[in-house]
């Protein structure tokens, strides 16, 4: 009886490195990875599909890991926020930068070095808040009257 079993064993093994081994040579013709063909068989055979839980990859946005973030940015820069002073646009202008509005979080929030995002991360969210980080430029008064220049005649 156990010589039957011992069979049977080796039949399975010798079946799976061959269906490796075919998975493998598909691969190599397909040029697809050998798990995706793994798994296409396998949705064949059983008849599920199996679905892949790509949304859960990734890094995770900072907002999820530091909830309260773009409030205490919002509480900082508001203070310095000024208007277009030629009122083109409504967009903000702050003389903030990325990396003082980080240095001014660490001191007056209480937030560390090692949790808060790099400089590039807290610039795209004060975009994405409505700041833009260019310079406010003076409204230059117009000229009461301009000077007509003559033409010449030729």
């Amino acid at each position: 009886m156990e010589g039957i079993i011992e069979s049977r064993e080796n039949q399975v093994i010798t079946r799976r490195i061959k269906n490796h081994e075919k998975n493998q040579m598909e691969s190599r013709i397909t040029k697809w990875n050998h798990e995706t063909i793994k798994k296409g068989k396998h949705e064949l055979e059983t008849g599920e599909r199996i679905i892949d839980n790509f949304s859960a990859r990734g890094i995770k946005r900072v907002e999820e890991r530091l909830p309260n973030l773009l409030n205490d940015i919002k509480s900082i820069v508001d203070g310095e926020a000024q208007t277009d002073p030629t009122f083109k646009t409504t967009e903000l202008f702050t003389r903030l930068t990325s990396k003082e509005v980080r240095n001014q979080l660490i001191a007056q929030k209480g937030y560390s070095d090692e949790e808060l995002p790099t400089e590039e991360t807290i610039r795209k969210r004060l975009n994405e808040l409505g700041y833009s980080l260019k310079k406010v430029t003076k409204v230059k008064p117009k000229k009461k009257f301009q000077r007509q220049i003559k033409s010449s005649k030729t």
